[in-house]
């Protein structure tokens, strides 16, 4: 569904507050022509795929550049792990790889709008994998330097896609310092959501997860809890570590009080701008998600409590299992008979959090 033209984004904020705003990589929040578009949602530039499937294919055929289709040296491929699949052994093009174009145009904005305020938002979308059919894999133009490791095609492939993005943001790290704007620009990195299990990639194999249960799609902390690294040297400190717990609804907020805008009224996002900048910091009562895939399931933090319920589609008012994180990271024992108290105040949360949508309901809504 394509964002309104009554929605506001962090792109429209910080372009009122006198920022040149780009973004590069996925959107996936409007598709051509539609209200949604980054250039008619507050993004003065704009390169990249527009639609979530599209973005799957790392070779495609075209990207967007603001308004208009750039067609690319690629035709259609069967790409797994790094190798060619092709129907027939017939040879295919392969030229343009979507993510090395993306490292590129992010130097090339810095450098272009070097001298004032910008905000780039720089969609990476390795290591995802490709799910289109019939070129299922981890796509990448090399498996190097682990193509000659005893693993599974699709983990050399896994691994190559991350080093190559933490090399390519090492060259974006490189020309901010080259450039002079190294103590002036505030970075910030973090995931969509935990490891996946896809294109033959085994979540397992690396220890992804580490102890947390579960992985991409469950709301089990293995497929919601993902890190966040901020760098900005001389305002935070290095090699600084908080457990503060925030969600990516925190980063409009962030924003504003960053550059002194007013930000929406009733929004569910708090700056976390104190926790980066080591000062004290206002805590959420709690947080709240729902997935709408694999019968819908519903998540609740508060403090260390942690509710997840399942087959929402079937049973609205179903069992909340309970956990605490602070004993129980890997959310293995459910302790909702030990806790009614706090259940019942999770279920409280999980009615009230959400606005019904036509196009995301739930039952009974």
């Amino acid at each position: 569904m394509p964002l309104r033209p009554s929605d506001v984004t962090v792109a429209e904020l910080l372009k009122q507050a006198g920022y040149t705003t780009g973004i590069i990589g996925k959107w996936g929040l409007g598709e051509a022509d539609s209200t949604g578009i980054p250039n008619r949602q507050g993004f003065d530039y704009w390169f990249g795929y527009l639609n979530q499937r599209h973005a799957h294919n790392y070779y495609p055929k075209y990207l967007w550049r603001n308004e208009e289709k750039v067609e690319l040296k690629n035709e259609v491929n069967h790409l797994i792990g790094g190798r060619d699949r092709s129907p027939g052994g017939v040879a295919t093009k392969r030229v343009e790889y979507s993510h090395d174009l993306f490292a590129e145009e992010a130097l090339g904005f810095l450098e272009k709008n070097m001298g004032k305020p910008f905000f780039l938002y720089l969609a990476l979308t390795i290591p995802h994998a490709n799910n289109e059919a019939g070129q299922e894999g981890m796509e990448v133009p090399s498996l190097e330097p682990y193509a000659d490791k005893d693993w599974p095609e699709p983990q050399k492939g896994h691994a190559a896609m991350i080093t190559r993005m933490d090399s390519d943001v090492g060259r974006l790290m490189a020309r901010l310092r080259e450039l002079g704007l190294d103590e002036h620009t505030l970075v910030m990195f973090s995931s969509d959501n935990g490891p996946h299990k896809e294109g033959g990639a085994d979540p397992t194999f690396f220890n992804s997860s580490g102890p947390l249960r579960g992985y991409k799609r469950a709301l089990y902390e293995g497929g919601i809890r993902v890190p966040m690294i901020a760098r900005w040297p001389g305002k935070i400190k290095a090699g600084s570590t908080n457990d503060h717990v925030s969600a990516f609804w925190d980063f409009l907020p962030t924003c504003c009080e960053l550059v002194g805008a007013k930000a929406p009224e009733g929004l569910d996002g708090i700056s976390m701008l104190g926790t980066l900048l080591g000062r004290s910091q206002k805590k959420h009562e709690f947080l709240y998600w729902e997935f709408h895939e694999q019968g819908k399931r519903q998540a609740v933090r508060m403090g260390d409590w942690k509710g997840v319920r399942q087959n929402v589609a079937k049973n609205p008012d179903g069992p909340i299992e309970l956990y605490n994180l602070k004993t129980d990271i890997g959310e293995d024992r459910n302790i909702t008979e030990k806790h009614p108290e706090i259940v019942a105040k999770i279920e409280k949360y999980m009615k009230a959090a959400r606005t019904p949508s036509e196009h995301w309901p739930l039952p009974g809504q």
